[in-house]
Formats: C-alpha cells, sequence, structure tokens
C-alpha cells in the first residue's frame, strides 16, 4: 500500500472503496483526471474495413454486454419505481461500476509530503489525504503547509492534527467570496469535503499501521460535530444557525441515524448544484420586470398544478417567486389574463396555512394565504401534492423566509440612501450578501424536498424565519448584520471601534445603547453604531455577549472562518441552539402533559361574557389614550379617589348602584316598558348546511376548546411545578420576587402603590416606556418558556362493575409499584 521512492512516499488509495481523482493538476482551480491511454483496457470498437471476427474476444463481449444489461435492467427499474417515496427516504448516488475502478487504480494515488508522525499520535489516512490534496490546491505541498502553519500559531495549537486539517481546508475556501463555491461542482472536490470531514472527525490513526491499510468508506458516516464545523464553511453548503438541523434531516435518511453516509452526501451536493444551474437556465423573457430582482424558484404544471383561488373558483397558472414579490400568470387560452405580482417588501406582509375548497368548505389543507398588507389583496394559493402536504409546507417556509428577509434587512441593516455605507468598505454589497444568504436557505430546501429528507417543520431550515422565532435568535441576526455589512473604514469616523470595556460601564450608568461604539468583528470589520435600529442592540444578553466576544486563541482567516476557534456567527448560533434544545425539552414535557377536552358552545359562551368583553374594550381605549379627555377624566377620578382615602366606599358605593340597577329594571319590566325579549340571551344560526359540514364544524369547535383547555392546563401545569419546587432555580426567583412585593405592601402604604400600578398601566403605551415594556415582556416569556410542566400520569381505565375486589386491589398495588420503580 505504501511505497518510498527516493525519500517521498506514495500511498495507494484502493478505487473500489472510493471514486476519488486524488492526483490532478492545478489549473485555474480546477480538478482534472489524468487519462492513460495506455492503462486502459481495449473497449469494442467496430471498423467497417477493419473489423476482423477473428480478432474479436467473445469473452471480453460477453462480459461488456452483461454490463449493459444489468444497466439497463437498473435503469428500467428506477424508472418504474414509484413517484411518491416515503418522507425519510434518501436518494442513492450510484458510484462507478468495478470496471471504472479498476480502470482508475493507478491513477488513485497521493504523494505523501507531510509529516505523519505528531506528538499525539499518527495521522489517519484520511487526514493525510485532506492535508496534501488542499496544500496542493493551494499551490504548496502538504510539508509546507505543515511548517507555515506551525509558525502561525502557538505549539500548543500546531500540534494538534485537526486544527492542521481546518487550517489547509479553510485556507483554500477563504480564496473563493462567491455565493456558492464553484468548486462544488467537481466530483472530487465533493469526495474530498466528505473525507475532510471524516477527518476532522478522527484525525489519528488508532493503531501505527493503520495508515497503509486500505481505506473503506462503505458504511462510514460523518458525524455531527464535524459536519457542523466543516459544512457551514463552504459557500452555499450550510449555514450556521440551522446547520444542526440540516444534520439531522440528512442524517434521517442514513441508515440507523449514525450520520451522513457518501451516498447521501453526494445527493445532498448534487442537488444543490442542480437548483443553482437551474436558476441561471430560467427564462426571464416573460418577466421584464424580473431584471432588478432575483428569481428563486418556480412552480408550474409540469411538477404539479399550483391554484389561485378567487370567489371559490381555482385558476391554475405559474407561480414564480423572486426575492422582492411573487408573481402568478394564470393559464388562459384566450390570453386575456396577464401576470399579476404581489408584494413581498412591506413591513405588514405576512404568509400563513391555510384550507381551501369548493364552495367556501374548507376540505383540502394545502394552501397558503399571502398578503402585503391589511388593505392589500390576499392571494389564497394551493400547492396539490399527492404526497401529503409535504410541497405546500415547503412553499410557506420559502415565502417566509423572504419576508424574514426583508424584517432583517429593515432592523439590523442601514438605508440604501445612508451615505455612510461609503464610509465602510464593502458596506454596499451587504444587502446582497443578505439576500444570498436567504436564497441559499431556500435552494436547500428545494435540495432536501428532492431527496424527500426534510424535516417536521421545514421552516427550521429557513434562516431568517429560524431566528425569529427561537431565543437568542436576535443576538445570531447581529452577528449576521456584522458579518454581512461590515468591512474596513474608508474614511475616520467620529466614534472609535466597538470597545467591549467601556459598553459595561456605559450601561452600568445608565447611557442608553443609542451611544455604544461601532462593533467589531475578529478580521477588524467595523459595523457603524448609526446602522443599529434594532433595540436588541441595548438588551442585557447582546451587551454580555458583544463585551465576550475577543478571540481567545486560534488563527483568523476571515470574518466567516477561523482555525482553532469559533467565529462570533458560530458563538451565537451555539448559545442559540442551547437555549433552543431548552425550549424544546420544555415543550416535549408540554406535549406529553396535554389531555383532550371536551366541545362546547362557543358563540353561547362569547354572547354571555359580551359585557364583560364591552367593559374591557372600553377600558383598554381609555389605557391606550384614544379619547385622551377621557383618560385625563378617569385619571382624575380615580386619582381623587385614592388620595382623598375614599377606596373604602367604593365597593359598597358599586353594590348599592347595582342593586337599584337592579330594582329599577323589575320595576320597567312590571310596566311592560321592557318588552318580551329583554334578557333574552341572543345569537346567530350557522349557515344551512349538510351533515358532512356540520361534523366539520362539530369537529373545529371542539379542536378550538380543546386548545383552549390543554393552554389553561398548561399554565395550571406549570404553576404547579413552580409552588412545588418541580424547577427549583424558578421556584427561588419567584419566591424571591413574591417576598419583595409582600415587603414593599408592608413598608409602602397602599395607596401609594396602587398609584403606581395606575400609572403602570396607562403609560405602557407611550412612547417614553415602550420599549421598556416590550424587553421586560419578550423577559418574561422567556422565563416563562423554559419553565417545564408538571408531569402528568394518566392510569388505564378500569370498569369497576366487572372488576372484582381482589383484582382491583392487585392491579393499585402494581401501578404503585411501578410508580415507585420509576
Amino acid at each position: 500500500m505504501a511505497q518510498r521512492i527516493g525519500g517521498v512516499k506514495r500511498v495507494k488509495i484502493s478505487p473500489a472503496t472510493l471514486h476519488l481523482p486524488l492526483v490532478f493538476r492545478r489549473d485555474r482551480l480546477r480538478f482534472h483526471r489524468r487519462n492513460s491511454s495506455s492503462n486502459r483496457k481495449p473497449r469494442l470498437r467496430i471498423v467497417a474495413q477493419k473489423w476482423k471476427l477473428n480478432d474479436i474476444d467473445t469473452n471480453a463481449v460477453q462480459e461488456r454486454f452483461s454490463q449493459w444489461m444489468s444497466k439497463s435492467q437498473k435503469y428500467l427499474s428506477d424508472v418504474t419505481t414509484p413517484l411518491i417515496k416515503k418522507k425519510r427516504q434518501s436518494l442513492k448516488v450510484d458510484l462507478e461500476d468495478q470496471q471504472d475502478f479498476e480502470d482508475l487504480e493507478e491513477l488513485l494515488t497521493v504523494e505523501q509530503t507531510v509529516q505523519s508522525d505528531t506528538p499525539k499520535g499518527s495521522l489517519s489516512f484520511d487526514a493525510i489525504i485532506s492535508i496534501e490534496q488542499f496544500s496542493r490546491m493551494n499551490g504548496l505541498t502538504g510539508k509546507k503547509m505543515q511548517d507555515i502553519f506551525e509558525t502561525l500559531v502557538p505549539p500548543a495549537t500546531s500540534t494538534n492534527a485537526r486544527y492542521l486539517v481546518e487550517y489547509c481546508c479553510f485556507r483554500f475556501l477563504s480564496r473563493d467570496s462567491s455565493e456558492f463555491h464553484p468548486s462544488l461542482k467537481e466530483p472530487a472536490f465533493q469526495r474530498l469535503i466528505f473525507i475532510t470531514m471524516l477527518a476532522w472527525a478522527n484525525p489519528y490513526c488508532k493503531e501505527r499501521n493503520d495508515a497503509s491499510k486500505k481505506p473503506s468508506f462503505q458504511g462510514r458516516f460523518v458525524e455531527e460535530e464535524a459536519f457542523v464545523r466543516i459544512a457551514p464553511a463552504i459557500s452555499g453548503v450550510a449555514d450556521r444557525a440551522t446547520v444542526h438541523n440540516l444534520f439531522e434531516a440528512l442524517a434521517g435518511g442514513a441508515s440507523d441515524h449514525k450520520g451522513i453516509s457518501l451516498e447521501v452526501w453526494l445527493a445532498y451536493v448534487q442537488e444543490l448544484v442542480k437548483i443553482h444551474e437551474g436558476r441561471k437556465s430560467y427564462q426571464t423573457t416573460e418577466f421584464p420586470q424580473l431584471s432588478s430582482e432575483r428569481l428563486l424558484c418556480m412552480a408550474s404544471n409540469r411538477k404539479g398544478p399550483v391554484l389561485k383561488w378567487e370567489n371559490n373558483v381555482a385558476w391554475p397558472g405559474k407561480l414564480t417567486l423572486t426575492d422582492k414579490a411573487l408573481y402568478f400568470q394564470p393559464i388562459d387560452l384566450k390570453g386575456s389574463k396577464g401576470i399579476i405580482r404581489l408584494d413581498l417588501v412591506g413591513d405588514k406582509s405576512f404568509v400563513e396555512k391555510a384550507k381551501v375548497g369548493p364552495l367556501g368548505f374548507s376540505l383540502f389543507d394545502s394552501a397558503v394565504t399571502v398578503s402585503s398588507g391589511p388593505g392589500d389583496p390576499t392571494w389564497v394559493l394551493e400547492f396539490v401534492d399527492l404526497g401529503g402536504d409535504l410541497r405546500r409546507d415547503v412553499w410557506h417556509s420559502i415565502i417566509s423566509e423572504v419576508i424574514a428577509l426583508h424584517t432583517f434587512l429593515r432592523e439590523f441593516g442601514p438605508e440604501e440612501s445612508d451615505k455612510s455605507l461609503f464610509q465602510v468598505f464593502g458596506a454596499k454589497k451587504g444587502k446582497e450578501k443578505a439576500t444570498a444568504s436567504a436564497s441559499n436557505s431556500i435552494a436547500r430546501l428545494q435540495a432536501l424536498q428532492y431527496m424527500r429528507n426534510l424535516p417536521d417543520d421545514p421552516i427550521k431550515l429557513a434562516q431568517f424565519s429560524f431566528l425569529r422565532q427561537v431565543a437568542y435568535g436576535d443576538i445570531v441576526c447581529q452577528t449576521l448584520a456584522v458579518n454581512f455589512w461590515g468591512g474596513p473604514l474608508v474614511t475616520k469616523v467620529a466614534n472609535t471601534v466597538y470597545n467591549r470595556g467601556n459598553m459595561a460601564a456605559r450601561r452600568a450608568s445608565g447611557e442608553s445603547y443609542e451611544s455604544f461604539d461601532n462593533a467589531s468583528d475578529l478580521d477588524g470589520s467595523v459595523y457603524l453604531k448609526k446602522w443599529m435600529r434594532s433595540p436588541s442592540w441595548g438588551s442585557n444578553a447582546s451587551i454580555n455577549f458583544w463585551k465576550n466576544s475577543s478571540l481567545r486563541q486560534g488563527l483568523v482567516l476571515s470574518k466567516s472562518l477561523a482555525v482553532a476557534d469559533l467565529t462570533l456567527i458560530e458563538r451565537a448560533a451555539e448559545t442559540c441552539r442551547q437555549k433552543y434544545k431548552v425550549v424544546e425539552k420544555t415543550q416535549a414535557t408540554i406535549n406529553a402533559a396535554t389531555i383532550k377536552g371536551i366541545p362546547s358552545n362557543i358563540d353561547l359562551f362569547k354572547e354571555l361574557i359580551l359585557p364583560m368583553t364591552i367593559a374591557a374594550t372600553k377600558f383598554e381605549k381609555l389605557r391606550r389614550w384614544e379619547e385622551p379627555y377621557m383618560t385625563v377624566s378617569f385619571l382624575a377620578f380615580a386619582s381623587t379617589i385614592i388620595f382623598r382615602n375614599l377606596l373604602q366606599y367604593v365597593l359598597p358605593v358599586s353594590l348599592m348602584f347595582l342593586a337599584t340597577g337592579m330594582l329599577t329594571l323589575k320595576g320597567l319590566r312590571r310596566q311592560g316598558r321592557l318588552g318580551r325579549l329583554f334578557g333574552m340571551v341572543t345569537i346567530r344560526d350557522q349557515p344551512s348546511s349538510n351533515t358532512i359540514q356540520k361534523i366539520i364544524a362539530v369537529k373545529d369547535a371542539m379542536q378550538d376548546m380543546e386548545s383552549y383547555l390543554q393552554n389553561v392546563n398548561v399554565v395550571l401545569l406549570k404553576l404547579r411545578t413552580i409552588i412545588l419546587s418541580g424547577h427549583p432555580q424558578v421556584t427561588t426567583e419567584v419566591a424571591l420576587v413574591l417576598l419583595s412585593i409582600a415587603t414593599v405592601l408592608v413598608i409602602v402604604p397602599f395607596k401609594y402603590v396602587l398609584a403606581c400600578v395606575l400609572f403602570d398601566q396607562f403609560t405602557r403605551e407611550l412612547e417614553f416606556r415602550k420599549e421598556m415594556v416590550i424587553k421586560f415582556k419578550a423577559f418574561l416569556r422567556e422565563r416563562w418558556e423554559m419553565v417545564p410542566a408538571a408531569p402528568v400520569l394518566v392510569l388505564p381505565f378500569v370498569n369497576e362493575e366487572s372488576t372484582p375486589p381482589t383484582q382491583g386491589k392487585q392491579a393499585a398495588q402494581k401501578t404503585n409499584t411501578d410508580i415507585g420503580d420509576r
């Protein structure tokens, strides 16, 4: 396997295990196979004048014909496979046959120059291949790259082979800044990345002789940690925020969920390449207005009908999505209907899942509702998918990602007309980078859709949409903004670069976040403070993150690539994932504790509580200062009652007014002045419907009531957890808060406490307190979501009438024993 020639060690790779031409020429960063006509076996050639039957090898003809037949049978079997596959079924990539492997046997060699013996062990075969190949792609040898790496990093880091693999790989990747790495089109590069992930996970061989053994890539899987580290470094393959969810989706198609196999990895990358190549080949002649927009995806009748519902009528057509709008071109034989456009840039744009059906019946759960705002038209689009609601969910996530992209641009990006964009080099391309990131997220969704490896909720793979739903997502968005718009300063700015030490001091002195300095990335890129328009920059989590964002160790190759350490996006994404996992565990306890409820009459209930609803609405108008004169009058009256010590008379006077009103109504009813229908509860009947519609209506009402009861039970279970110390930390915090409130009520007179509460209620919507209230509510919501629900045990049903007393006692004893064991 290993042969030393002239002091240089040559290692041969077994072609039966991997189709990777590891020896190639470096020409404009493209890989070329070395073909040797002398080493190839002769093919069957038919020449009209020189063809001699005696020269034909019958065995070779028979062998080649058998291979052709086997390929034909396999092709026909693939064609006749059903179109609807299981959701978790992954696509397989067919490697070349054994004959092709034998042809490449002499070519699959790599010249080893790197020192395999390290203080921590011998380099594994995967690490040698990765280091040598990326070194040659960088224009150097493995030994030269190893020497450069040892001079750039501290000794403690230079002895780690994993960091050497990172350095060789990241140095090549840092040379390209395109949206989708062009080398991904090369099959050799695809397999080299797979080897690099294996090398990162296992940089050392277990035994000294393992490096000389034949490598076997069959049955080997890339683990999550290696995929999370290497895959996001390649443009277009993954992003830092959703890479864990992407790994779970890809690993779900592998056997036993051990990781990502070579076949799944190649299928995923090849699908990405097809999608990006397909975007370039889209015909935009029919849409001249798309010249200034980025075309993302299209849906037409070739892959499945797209129906636009208007007035209970479904119009089939062609749907096109760009980075700014949706375009729908209905199919019309007369050609009278043109292309219609729905803008997605506005801050009021939204998309929701919906049900559609003929004659207004909500029968098919395969549609989405899209609108640009309250006053704009609403589109109802149905995505017909014979395999279920998979296609609808994907399009819902794709449209949500476009809307979330523009929300991100408004909150974390500078305005397009801002002249300060010229003060930072490359800031003008920040919006384009953010759009490219969303475009890559959509491409990954489409690739997994074709592979049938989508997660339960596809929105987990849409970066901006996912970050809007999770805790700590704002901090990740901040790091993305610094990455997109940050760059070297072209002109001198009044404020210095973001000083982490002064940040805490200014925060302690009560200074607002608007006076903070510019934020900086690991490579020194600057993000100006005047671009920090989102209130999340002033949160405690943001301040603590940026205060501790200095690089501890490692080598920075670019703002997105750091060897032996994590970039800012990686750190924020890791913290976000930890908090998200806590919320997921809490949600799992809630899902396990929810129990089905019973139906109820929703309309009658609403009618009965109508007086309280009207009173609450009137009070809300007063609190929001919609009628300033009424609000001022109410506050003056309430303040007079509080500070004149008249609170003790409020309840008796209220009861007197209530009794007087009841007696007055009694007298008016006797006199017949109120009519016979006074006091009768009136509700409107439902429209005429058949039996199926009534069943659907009852089912919807039961689901609404069930959801309401589940939410109430979850609240009660969480309160039970807090009171019974099911979560000690939360119980301690709540107890301290209650003790503080009790102390205030004991020391401070009650009228002043009540005045403060009244002042708080009527100033929450004012400008000087609105931001503070939003932050406080977000903090309480985050803490509440992390409180687990108390466990609920559902015992099996036992019929007491038919069960003998002895069996009932035995069942009870058995249940108690099981509970004790748990």
